[in-house]
């Protein structure tokens, strides 16, 4: 019996292995440690995994076969690397800085290829075909050095948008050359192949992004709450495209990536979905690829004669040289400074996932050979490894030159920044939290505080424990989407003083509130909740109403009111909007007048906030209703207002959340209260009863209105009243 267990274990592990379950697990093992252990001596997670592939595949120690199994997840690894290529692209620094991105695009991608077909065809000896496939490879860049880019803080440097506006076309026009090969290789170039290819492509744009972006929008609109649907949505969405792409003659990938660009609006960069996108991604699909492909790799060819390492060595130069030389050309023609050339040079030097994904391709239609293909493995090392260190050193000359991204005075604030979320309405909480998430500086170490506060009675316990469980579920909620969460539940007589204790305590920045909802005679004689909440602090509010997905508006409309950019919280408001506008892809329409334009494209042009904004001279302040014909029921409504006694002030403000839920109830809407100055110490008792003097005449006012209005219906239904 034994000896029949030790056969059964023995049979179990007998390379190659053959046990599903096994094999999956040997493949998590290498995906979880790889990144790990190579990180200690500063290689790319992605060389690890490549390395891996090569130790267990069946030209090393046979451990793993290429079975149908593992060709199929890498076959989804490689359309997950394209789509995430064409979902991460940011479609707003692209248009800011498009003309320059064009001229960059073409340099880096004419000279590699300039430089590297000649070598590919008279030194190397490789056909047509495959030198134009190996020359289109050492034009497609990988932004593997873009984490260096966010941790020094210079992604807004032109230097980086144009070279990211520079992947968009290099992938496209390396993509579309792609598919002429692979045609050309089963076929002949004829006419008859030019006119399908053309039409095929028509079709597949046309489909692409004329009705795949409304059926996303119609979906994410109607399937709201949905989370899980959404992502099975975007995977469908993506093999779906690859099939079309290739039913059409061109290849999957360039239909992933195009599924990328045509979803690219509807997934902002700090969404929960975008979130589940990346993480299943990093975790298996793309792991599993890296690995798939170091599995074809014969180490063994590399030293079985010369041709293997010239083939490797000639490669990795012609692709350093040919990206330094397109970083120069457009370094002399923008006249940028030597850093800038090398931020450009780091970033655009990277050969990873677009090089695999060709060379993969050409490798399985037999255009290039197993020479190529290793030398391809040593080229993906070596760049990675060179433009991991020209970025680093570069971030350090840009950041020594005082062109990072954050201005000076609002480094501090923006890096401390803290934000309070009081929820009340559960059905609210998704998606203020969402927006939360959004607006919020990716730098700062603070979570998003989420606060419940009940009032002190005799219930107050029992509403306590009601409150923690509630919290419980929006906690649940946040790790799910990866969202950093702080809960706070608290007892007080007032909910504003609550609320207004609560933001003090954590030394809030802002406060995200729900859009106030109708008040009963007694509110409007002493004074509304939020009312209360603006009186008893200094910070900025944001009072939301999100009744329809974000996906449903087209731009967003900011009703900027004469003096708003002399209040204290402008800057932090104006860099919120410029963030939202960011992160739903989002053009940017501002009613303001001249000053204010002024202020508001100063600040964006210092800040290097890169939103779609134009303006609409507007110089009738004192009659709301002639905002009405800019604004359509398909726009996100951001309307700045003031506290009563601010210098942006204006009568027509008094009562302008219920104006505005009348007028534009359609809307999503968000009412800002910019921050302000502290006018006197005395103003931290009004939670007890001090109160300034405007404040006070302003509630002797309304309860004198409300008096008024009661004693009104009183007399109308007074014995003989005519009224």
């Amino acid at each position: 019996m034994n000896k029949s267990f030790i056969e059964h274990i023995s049979h179990a592990f007998e390379t190659p292995l053959t046990n599903s379950v096994l094999i999956f697990s040997l493949i998590l093992l290498i995906i979880l440690l790889a990144p790990i252990l190579l990180r200690k001596i500063k290689i790319p997670g992605i060389i690890g995994l490549i390395l891996s592939g090569v130790i267990i595949g069946p030209h090393g120690l046979n451990i793993l076969a290429q079975t149908d199994a593992v060709k199929l997840f890498s076959t989804i690894g490689l359309l997950y690397i394209m789509f995430i290529a064409g979902l991460e692209l940011d479609m707003n620094e692209f248009r800011k800085t498009r003309h320059k991105s064009i001229v960059f695009g073409v340099y880096t991608f004419f000279i590699p290829i300039a430089i590297g077909y000649p070598v590919c065809y008279y030194i190397l000896g490789f056909d047509v075909g495959a030198s134009i496939l190996v020359s289109s490879m050492f034009a497609t860049h990988t932004l593997v050095a873009y984490p260096v880019v966010n941790s020094y803080g210079i992604a807004k440097n032109q230097a980086v948008a144009i070279t990211i506006g520079g992947t968009i076309l290099t992938d496209t026009a390396v993509l579309i050359i792609l598919a002429v090969i692979v045609g050309s290789s089963q076929g002949q170039l004829d006419q008859q192949f030019w006119m399908r290819l053309t039409f095929s492509f028509a079709v597949f744009l046309a489909i692409m992004f004329g009705i795949v972006p409304r059926i996303a929008k119609w979906f994410f609109q109607k399937v709201e709450s949905e989370k899980t649907s959404h992502y099975i949505f975007v995977l469908f969405i993506v093999f779906f495209a690859a099939f079309i792409a290739e039913v059409s003659g061109l290849e999957p990938i360039i239909g992933a990536f195009v599924a990328g660009l045509a979803l690219n609006k509807f997934i902002p960069h700090s969404s929960a979905l975008m979130n589940r996108i990346e993480f299943i991604g990093n975790a298996i699909f793309i792991p599993f690829f890296l690995i798939s492909v170091g599995m074809i790799v014969d180490i063994k060819v590399l030293f079985k004669g010369p041709e293997a390492l010239i083939v490797a060595g000639t490669l990795t130069v012609v692709a350093v040289c040919g990206k330094w030389i397109a970083a120069w050309f457009t370094q002399l023609t923008f006249k940028y400074s030597g850093a800038q050339r090398q931020v450009i040079f780091g970033l655009s030097s990277a050969h990873a996932a677009a090089t695999l994904a060709i060379i993969m391709v050409g490798y399985a239609n037999n255009i290039i050979d197993e020479n190529v293909l290793n030398g391809t493995i040593v080229l993906i090392l070596i760049t990675c490894i060179v433009a991991s260190i020209a970025m680093e050193s570069a971030s350090k000359k840009v950041v020594l030159a005082g062109e990072q991204d954050v201005v000076e005075e609002d480094k501090d604030m923006l890096r401390d920044e803290h934000i309070l979320v009081p929820i009340a309405n559960l059905n609210n909480m998704e998606i203020l939290l969402d927006f939360a998430t959004m607006i919020k500086n990716k730098k700062s170490p603070h979570p998003v505080t989420i606060l419940s506060v009940v009032p002190n009675n005799e219930l107050a316990e029992a509403n306590l424990k009601k409150a923690r469980k509630n919290l419980d579920s929006t906690a649940k909620y946040a790790s799910g989407s990866e969202i950093e969460v702080n809960m706070m539940a608290t007892i007080d007589y007032n909910i504003a003083g609550g609320i207004s204790r609560a933001s003090r305590e954590i030394i809030a920045d802002s406060i995200l509130l729900g859009w106030p909802s109708q008040v009963g005679i007694i509110e409007k004689m002493v004074g509304e909740k939020t009312e209360s909440i603006l009186n008893r602090t200094d910070i900025n509010i944001f009072m939301c109403h999100f009744g329809k997905p974000f996906v449903s508006n087209d731009k967003i409309t900011l009703v900027c009111p004469p003096m708003a950019e002399d209040e204290k919280g402008f800057s932090y408001w104006l860099t919120k909007v410029g963030q939202l506008a960011i992160e739903l892809t989002l053009p940017v329409v501002c009613i303001a007048n001249a000053r204010s334009e002024s202020a508001v494209t100063s600040f964006l042009k210092k800040s290097k906030i890169n939103c779609n904004i134009r303006f609409v001279n507007h110089t009738d302040w004192d009659d709301l209703a002639s905002l009405r014909g800019y604004i359509s029921d398909t726009d996100l409504l951001v309307f700045v207002s003031a506290r009563a006694g601010e210098v942006s002030y204006n009568r027509e403000f008094d009562g302008i959340p219920k104006k505005l839920a009348r007028k534009y109830e359609n809307n999503n809407r968000i009412l800002i209260y910019p921050s302000r100055r502290p006018t006197s110490v005395f103003d931290n008792y009004d939670e007890v009863s001090a109160m300034s003097t405007n404040r006070g005449y302003t509630r002797l006012q309304r309860m004198g209105k409300g008096l008024g209005s009661i004693l009104n219906i009183r007399n109308r239904n007074l014995p003989g009243s005519t009224k």
